[in-house]
């Protein structure tokens, strides 16, 4: 079950796995939020619940895969998710949160990098969810001027 949740129901399987997670998770909030099922402030609870079983499985898996495996790609759909949290979902805000969650999280700016050292799932999750932080600050300051 752990490596199910892990691996965000075999994605993490696929080559490229984290960008293709990221794209699900993008895929999954679209049709979500344009049906009117999630509210913005239920988002938070939700993105908690993603980060709370993102732990704990990734912790679980590190006892066979190793830290941090390329198949764990639960931490992807956490920072993805944070990255449109209270952000109006449009295409091209969809598209740029995508591009700007994928820059961070591959190039590790500004703290990103050491969070991933720290033990277990923790460090696994934490390092996306802070490229989520950055680039929804990013997309907020965008459309704040209006570049969105």
């Amino acid at each position: 079950m752990y490596k199910l949740i892990s691996t965000s129901l075999g994605i993490g399987y696929i080559k490229g796995g984290g960008t293709i997670a990221s794209v699900f998770c993008c895929i999954c909030l679209y049709f979500t939020r344009s049906c009117g099922i999630i509210s913005p402030w239920l988002s938070v609870l939700i993105a908690l619940l993603i980060f709370g079983v993102g732990v704990y499985s990734a912790s679980k898996v590190e006892e066979y895969w190793g830290k941090d495996n390329y198949r764990v790609v639960i931490d992807e759909i956490a920072g993805m998710y944070i990255t449109m949290m209270f952000i109006p979902l449009t295409a091209t805000t969809l598209i740029a949160g995508l591009l700007l969650f994928r820059l961070f999280d591959i190039t590790k700016p500004l703290f990103i990098r050491k969070l991933e050292k720290l033990p277990g799932g923790v460090g696994v999750m934490m390092d996306d969810v802070l490229a989520g932080i950055y680039a929804n600050l990013v997309l907020h300051l965008a459309i704040f001027v209006s570049l969105l």
